[in-house]
């Protein structure tokens, strides 16, 4: 049940009236409707994963108030033990149900080539949707209490929400204990103009996965699913616009979650913030997938760089590459996925050895607002090197990853063109990126409470209304699934 589907319009049609109408202000009662709502849409998803979820929920529910007792009570070795077993109980979730069976291959793989058989063989595990989400979410959860920064949850059904909360559980964005639990200990009333803001993003979000990404996604596939009866202009063209379509179809389904979010009364972490006009590799990593990114910053890479901290920079390097390898495995079990982090980590150290990467990077504008020309030749390299990277995570495996590389730099010739998809497809794009422009160089600054003037007055209506209109009439109706609903 996917968020531009038929069915979740029906299924949060009931939630919505129930939420508002019936238990309007009344936190407790509209938890409760959240927490059923939320397990009914996983379930609808995949039910036999619901009782993993519910475990997983009271055990941490538990160790949440463990861990903040014995702190409390100045045994700090027990919560440290606690807080340790919690990580292990979240890590070993992911190990076992997404990453087994491909170290049992590999290995398998690993000894049969060096000549020695084995009979290891897979096993029959299904991969619950989400858990790379929830299981940070879990993880995040003690790690905070440990730290001090929050306390533990005494309400089971709040905390139940926070972790399996309808609109992010599928594919984030990863909200952090102390955003959600917060919002959710308050009655929440309807509000009409944060019920628009919420509309508008939904719509946005949908215009961007429809109109864009299912869109360049027709283009893409013929293109890399064929990749040997292809040439290197047209895998070059390709590869070039596949960024945007990850961007659009991710940044995309978090615009939707958050406007979901925004129509319950919850303010839900942003998750982008226009990657595209980055002008190095860190900062392109500050905007995109921020919950994520921010996440592993805090929980993997500070405590790698004040472990590594004798070496200094170099400490640092090692930290930030340990850090992406783990960012690629995160996507995948397969070790191109690995590569793709261990690319991205690689990227980082001219930046760390110059001293950027400690550095706000302001970047250079004209008296009219636009970049200059240095700036604008920054943020196209650092795209460039992102669209190569994404090549390994395009593709099938490293076999074809290689032979559309090979192809790229060697083997030209004339565009495949497919005319009218890709007309539609690039003119979608457009909007999408000039908005991000827009929203970038020039964004608007609004007074408190509503302008004046009957364009500025209905300017959220007018804008939802736009968006509605493009996806009638541009929109893919029978697109592909979020691609990072496999994560």
């Amino acid at each position: 049940m996917v968020v531009n589907s038929v069915n979740f319009f029906i299924f949060f049609s009931i939630v919505f009236v129930s939420y508002y109408f019936l238990f309007n202000g009344r936190s407790k009662a509209q938890n409760i409707l959240l927490l059923l709502a939320s397990y009914f849409f996983y379930g609808f998803a995949e039910w036999k994963m619901l009782p993993l979820l519910l475990v997983a929920t009271c055990v941490f529910f538990v160790l949440g108030i463990a861990i903040w007792k014995y702190n409390n009570n100045s045994s700090s070795r027990k919560a440290s033990a606690l807080t340790n077993l919690g990580v292990i109980l979240g890590i070993g979730l992911l190990l076992y149900f997404k990453y087994l069976n491909f170290f049992i291959q590999s290995f398998s793989d690993f000894f049969n080539a060096l000549g020695l058989q084995t009979r290891w063989g897979v096993l029959d595990i299904v991969m619950p949707l989400g858990i790379s989400f929830f299981t940070f979410k879990l993880i995040a959860y003690v790690i905070e209490i440990y730290r001090g920064r929050i306390q533990p949850s005494r309400n089971f059904v709040d905390f139940a929400v926070y972790i399996a909360f309808f609109p992010t559980i599928l594919s984030g964005p990863i909200d952090r204990p102390n955003t959600l639990l917060t919002q959710l200990s308050r009655g929440r009333e309807f509000d009409y103009d944060l019920a628009l803001i919420g509309l508008k993003r939904i719509f946005w979000g949908m215009f961007m996965k429809m109109c864009v990404a299912d869109r360049l996604a027709i283009y893409g596939d013929a293109v890399f699913n064929n990749a040997e009866h292809h040439n290197g202009t047209s895998l070059t063209f390709a590869t070039l616009l596949y960024p945007i379509q990850l961007y659009a179809d991710f940044a995309g389904y978090s615009e939707m979650a958050i406007g979901v979010g925004a129509l319950l009364g919850f303010k839900i972490t942003e998750n982008f913030k226009r990657p595209f006009f980055s002008q190095n590799i860190a900062e392109y990593w500050r905007k995109w997938h921020i919950s994520l990114t921010g996440w592993l910053t805090d929980y993997v890479f500070m405590p790698l760089n004040i472990y590594f901290r004798n070496i200094e920079k170099w400490g640092s390097i090692f930290a930030i590459i340990i850090t992406f390898v783990l960012i690629g495995f995160w996507h995948g079990a397969d070790w191109k996925f690995a590569l793709f982090g261990l690319y991205h980590g690689l990227l980082y150290i001219p930046l760390m050895l110059s001293g950027a990467f400690f550095k706000k990077n302001k970047m250079k504008k004209t008296e009219s607002g636009l970049p200059t020309f240095n700036a604008i030749s920054k943020m196209f390299g650092t795209f460039l090197l992102v669209a190569f990277g994404l090549i390994l995570f395009r593709t099938t495996g490293l076999d074809q990853s290689i032979l559309v590389t090979q192809k790229i730099f060697t083997s030209w010739g004339s565009l495949f063109v497919d005319s009218k998809t890709l007309i539609n497809g690039l003119l979608c794009m457009t909007i999408l990126l000039y908005k991000d422009f827009r929203d970038e160089f020039f964004p608007i600054m609004h007074e408190q409470g509503r302008p004046q003037g009957f364009v500025k007055r209905y300017g959220y209506e007018l804008t939802v209304s736009v968006y509605i209109v493009l996806i009638l009439f541009l929109g893919v109706f029978d697109g592909s699934q979020f691609i990072y609903f496999k994560f």
